[in-house]
């Protein structure tokens, strides 16, 4: 064996171990045991918790209804979208506002869903129905939800869309039950507007997401940062929230994810969710 080969096989075997090794690298002490060094393998992962096919993993909720019953089949699962639709309440919406929530408790995460409004108001919605729905999240246990209650106890993602002419921004921050901190100070209205307005007209697909992590919540459209608040507490004033307290502590240090059913049709195509 000549050395150039002899060079070429050393040279290989290095490279193999090196990659071998990469691969399966954990978590490591620093040298002065301050912080980890966190490898790929250890990065948390998107996961689809919507798997296109029907709503596995999810719990519906709609006004004056019982849990879980899908009344109108107001959400429905057809061409791996989940639609919400109101085909079946006749003339009057009647306040039958909706959620569907997922099925776990969450702490730190981002959620990313894309969705797009379609078609009309329901006769007989309020108003502000018109092309508005959202993403709750920090939301109260769906078996604690009341019957005639038309929204759970959480924070909110508000969408709007456009309607082809004025300037409609999505991504409010509103609070039902709850308080938060906007630029130092308890909120002392119920939706803070998004610092940057994008109102996005039509059929269009939108792709919204917020970050959860550590009491700082981020609001995000199409991967632009938009709105930014945090540390969300109890208002012990409602009679709900009271019961979500700790004791005499108002922190809020989880809760559950929904989408909302306001009363315009609605497609969701993709929700996406990585754990912290």
């Amino acid at each position: 064996m000549n050395s150039r080969t002899l060079t070429i096989m050393v040279m290989s075997i290095v490279i193999l171990v090196t990659v071998v090794s990469c691969g399966n690298i954990k978590a490591v002490k620093s040298a002065d045991n301050s912080s980890d060094v966190v490898t790929v393998d250890d990065q948390p992962k998107w996961t689809s918790i919507f798997n296109g096919r029907d709503l596995t993993g999810w719990t519906i909720k709609i006004r004056g209804y019982p849990l879980g019953e899908n009344f109108g089949n107001t959400l429905r699962v057809e061409d791996n979208i989940l639609k919400i639709r109101y085909d079946a309440y006749g003339q009057d919406f009647n306040d039958r506002f909706g959620t569907v929530y997922f099925d776990k408790y969450l702490t730190n995460y981002r959620l990313k869903v894309e969705y797009r409004f379609v078609g009309e108001t329901a006769p007989g919605a309020p108003t502000w129905g018109y092309r508005d729905s959202g993403i709750q999240f920090y939301g109260q246990p769906p078996a604690s939800q009341k019957l005639d209650d038309a929204f759970p106890v959480c924070l909110e993602y508000n969408f709007h869309g456009g309607n082809g002419t004025e300037d409609r921004p999505l991504g409010a921050a509103c609070t039902s039950g709850m308080f938060i901190e906007y630029m130092g100070e308890r909120n002392t209205t119920t939706c803070i507007p998004a610092e940057v307005g994008r109102t996005f007209h039509g059929d269009q697909w939108v792709t919204a997401e917020i970050e959860v992590k550590n009491g700082k919540i981020t609001h995000y459209v199409n991967g632009v940062e938009i709105l930014s608040y945090a540390n969300p507490t109890y208002n012990p004033a409602n009679e709900t929230a009271k019961m979500l307290m700790d004791g005499e502590n108002t922190k809020v240090k989880g809760g559950y994810v929904s989408l909302q059913s306001n009363s315009h049709p609605i497609d969701f195509r993709k929700i996406e969710l990585l754990e912290y």
